[in-house]
């Protein structure tokens, strides 16, 4: 997994959740957290503020889902 496939993601999705990262990507949830890490000290992706609602089912506790959203060019 490597940070431009990540990005390539959230450029298209704007908005996506930890899990759906995870699952889309095929990649472990902690190793892809430290990638978005990486890209939030770059300003290309900032972690959403817990509780607020993903653009998906409604089915989920929303302070449960760890949200990320592409700020980048």
């Amino acid at each position: 997994m490597i940070l431009s496939q990540i990005s390539a993601y959230l450029k298209r999705q704007r908005r996506a959740s930890l899990v759906d990262m995870a699952h889309t990507l095929m990649t472990d949830p902690e190793a892809l957290k430290a990638m978005l890490a990486a890209l939030e000290r770059k300003g290309w992706v900032r972690r959403m503020q817990s509780g607020t609602p993903c653009k998906g089912c409604c089915k989920c506790d929303h302070k449960a889902v760890e949200l990320y959203e592409w700020t980048g060019d």
